[in-house]
């Protein structure tokens, strides 16, 4: 009997936990395994606030498929679109014959042979980076594509601010901050120079409270290599909708985050929303929707981390959403198709714990739900029993920079130096591969030492990409209603 292939697309923390337990559910002669991904890596989102500090070098976070997945096929590419019909006996879909073209594979693993199992199947759409496609037939599909940056219709948003969903955006992000305070330590013009050394990151929640708090201290630290900017000529924002810091957490750690941040000079704007970006400006409105009071804040940097939407292929697949997330059961199972998967950020899935109330889009999520949906995918063909997703909230930890941290692992509030450490050792701990907990770790150690690096790999000039072309949210067309 041929196997049944598993097509699993995206690479991320959902996808990859996934992915390598099913390499030990399923014995390599009952599946094989198909991973589509664009790029040849699983990031490790929680330090990229690091790599825009210069603490962490931005390939030490990119963990390698092929590296960590023994014997998972790679193929390189968006998945677009997808064939959910069920398969037609009588008809042989395209690319049903032959192994998926370009499946780059782990060493010592060869691509499939052409077998009568791959005749008749549903199939998967794949872009390349060359705009070329291709279809990959599949028994089980596994939809773990993830999430990108938010962007409500807030004006000047979509041309003029900066992501951090990817390394492209926080090495981009790095480089541009300074090449602000380069151009900054070269004008005449006082106004001109203030509006190059601010700063505003919109967004509360843990990558805006990271960086803001990260950067604030690294900027002044850079500031003192340039012979006529001083540290106190860096101003840093944060702006929030929320009256207060990490809404989603806990209060007492959003109040000690907020203290570390006001004792590092940063300017919490809370209760208050950026309503226009422009090219050198954001205009924040404060207080109710009846009363309002607008300020005009001169900067040429606003970066944008006010929350995640489910990725675009979610509406493409034209399956049911919730508030844009593919609806599931509690097993994982898209109820509208037969064999469908979906799990991660680009999921609906129930929490029993919470009552049956959709997960939240987490790292902590995707690698737990990883885990649970490979048992579930792993039943399906034979292997096992299903079980329902069950969260148990073993609490967050929210790196701030040096030696401050704030932390509650289960229920124990923590800040200081014991948050400091823990937030680090966990995130040791989660790094999927050795080599990048020791790379990871050596950069730690040689920063403590030498202090992070300040020079940057762009010219002051080059034309900064935007958040839908950073992020390829371009490439997808939703079906017709």
């Amino acid at each position: 009997m041929a196997r049944p292939r598993v097509v699993v697309l995206g690479g991320g923390f959902a996808g990859l936990r996934l992915l390598r337990r099913l390499e030990l559910l399923l014995p390599a002669d009952r599946a094989e395994l198909i991973v589509v991904s664009p790029v040849d890596h699983l990031l490790y989102t929680s330090l990229v606030p690091q790599v825009c500090a210069s603490t962490v070098e931005p390939r030490h976070l990119a963990v390698s498929l092929p590296a960590v997945l023994r014997r998972t096929l790679l193929c390189l590419g968006d998945a677009v679109a997808a064939d959910l019909a069920a398969p037609a006996d009588a008809q042989t879909p395209a690319g049903g014959l032959a192994a998926p073209a370009g499946l780059a594979a782990p060493a010592a693993v060869a691509a499939p042979a052409a077998t009568a199992a791959n005749v008749g199947r549903r199939t998967v759409t794949v872009r390349a980076a060359d705009g070329s496609t291709r279809a990959i037939a599949w028994d089980r599909l596994v939809i773990a594509a993830g999430s990108v940056t938010a962007t409500p219709d807030v004006p000047g948003l979509a041309e003029h601010a900066l992501g951090l969903k990817n390394l492209d955006e926080a090495v981009a992000l790095r480089d541009h901050v300074l090449s602000r305070l380069e151009l900054a330590d070269a004008t005449d013009d006082p106004r001109r120079r203030g509006a190059l050394c601010t700063f505003v990151v919109v967004g509360g929640g843990y990558t805006g409270t990271e960086l803001a708090a990260q950067m604030a201290a690294f900027t002044r630290r850079a500031a003192t290599a340039y012979r006529r900017l001083r540290p106190a000529d860096v101003r840093w924002l944060l702006v929030d909708h929320s009256p207060r810091l990490l809404h989603d957490l806990a209060p007492a750690l959003g109040r000690r985050a907020a203290r570390v941040l006001s004792r590092r000079g940063i300017e919490l704007r809370l209760g208050t929303s950026a309503v226009r970006i422009g090219p050198d400006s954001v205009t924040l409105a404060e207080g109710g929707s009846s009363v309002r009071r607008h300020t005009r804040v001169a900067t040429h940097t606003v970066v944008w981390c006010a929350g995640v939407r489910a990725s675009p292929l979610a509406a493409a697949l034209g399956l049911p959403t919730e508030h844009g997330r593919i609806v599931t059961d509690e097993f994982f199972r898209v109820p509208s198709v037969e064999d469908v998967f979906a799990l991660g950020d680009i999921a609906a899935v129930p929490d029993s714990a919470r009552g049956g109330a959709p997960a939240g889009q987490t790292a902590q999520h995707a690698v737990r739900q990883g885990a649970a949906a490979a048992r579930n995918v792993a039943a399906s063909l034979g292997v096992g029993t299903p079980r329902p997703y069950r969260h148990r909230d073993l609490g967050f930890v929210v790196d701030l920079g040096g030696r401050d941290a704030v932390a509650n692992p289960f229920g124990v509030t923590l800040s200081g130096p014991p948050a400091a450490l823990l937030t680090r050792g966990y995130h040791l701990a989660s790094l999927p591969a050795t080599a990048n907990r020791l790379r990871v770790a050596t950069d730690w150690l040689l920063n403590a030492a030498f202090g992070q690096e300040i020079t940057h790999y762009v010219p002051s000039g080059t034309q900064q990409e935007t958040i839908a072309t950073a992020e390829h949210t371009g490439i997808y067309r939703t079906p017709k209603s």
